[in-house]
């Protein structure tokens, strides 16, 4: 039973792998980190902040789904600064 936002699976990956990018971007060189590892950082937290944000409106179908069309749009951004990493 989902009572909170932190029993939806879709949350707990994203939180999970938002903490993996935290912590593999500490390898990053010193000159990215005001331009790549910021960027990866803050669009992979906005995956699960977004889910978060949905969630707590999720009585107004029309604001929950635009939320969760957010959230996969900042994942979307994720991957390409992943493949700007590699």
């Amino acid at each position: 039973m989902i009572k909170s936002y932190k029993d939806l699976n879709v949350y707990q990956a994203s939180f999970s792998v938002a903490m993996e990018i935290f912590e593999l971007t500490k390898k990053f060189p010193r000159e990215e980190i005001y331009s790549l590892t910021d960027q990866i950082r803050r669009s992979s937290r906005s995956v699960t902040s977004n889910i978060v944000e949905g969630w707590a409106m999720r009585r107004y179908e029309n604001v929950f789904k635009r939320h969760l069309v957010n959230s996969l749009g900042s994942c979307a951004e994720t991957s390409v600064w992943i493949e700007f990493a590699f």
